[in-house]
C-alpha cells in the first residue's frame, strides 16, 4: 500500500469526493438518509474553490482512492481576536475505518490552524456516533456543552 495523504481538495477530485460526500450525509441520516440536493451540494463544492468564502476542504488519498474528507471553516468570535476554526465535517470511508485516516484528517485541520495562529479547533459530533468519539476522546477534549437548534419556518 502507498503512503497516505492528506491534501487540498482539487476540481479534479469531484468525482472521487461526491460519493464521500453523499456517504457522510447519508450517515448522519439528512434528507431521509440519501443526498442533499443537488443545489446544496454544487454550492457546497463551490466555496471550497472560493478565495472569499472562509470554507476549505481536505481530503486523505492512499493509492489513487480518497478515502476520507474533512471541511472546515472560520468564523469570528465573541470571545477572541482571533477567528476560531470549526471542524464541520469529516468522514472517512467504511472500509478505511479504524485505519488512521480519520485522525490523520483532523490533524491536517490542527496544522491548518496553526499555520494560521489560530488557538482553537472545535466540532461536534452525534452522541451515538461512539466509534468516533473513541478516537475523539484521545484527541481532543470534550467542552461539555450540548447543541440546541431552531429549524425556522
Amino acid at each position: 500500500m502507498g503512503k497516505l495523504v492528506v491534501r487540498p481538495v482539487a476540481r479534479a477530485d469531484h468525482d472521487r469526493w461526491l460519493p464521500l460526500w453523499d456517504g457522510y450525509n447519508a450517515f448522519y441520516g439528512r434528507s431521509g438518509g440519501t443526498a442533499l440536493a443537488p443545489d446544496i451540494t454544487a454550492a457546497t463544492w463551490e466555496r471550497f474553490f472560493d478565495p472569499y468564502e472562509p470554507m476549505f476542504a481536505l481530503v486523505a488519498e492512499q493509492d489513487d482512492a480518497l478515502l476520507g474528507l474533512t471541511h472546515y471553516l472560520l468564523h469570528r468570535s465573541t470571545t477572541s481576536l482571533l477567528p476560531s476554526l470549526y471542524l464541520q465535517d469529516l468522514f472517512t470511508s467504511a472500509g478505511a475505518r479504524g485505519t488512521g485516516v480519520g485522525r490523520a484528517l483532523i490533524e491536517a485541520v490542527y496544522d491548518a490552524a496553526r499555520a494560521q495562529g489560530l488557538p482553537r479547533v472545535y466540532w461536534q459530533t452525534h452522541e451515538t456516533n461512539a466509534t468516533a468519539m473513541q478516537l475523539y476522546d484521545r484527541i481532543a477534549e470534550k467542552s461539555g456543552f450540548l447543541v440546541y437548534r431552531k429549524m425556522i419556518d
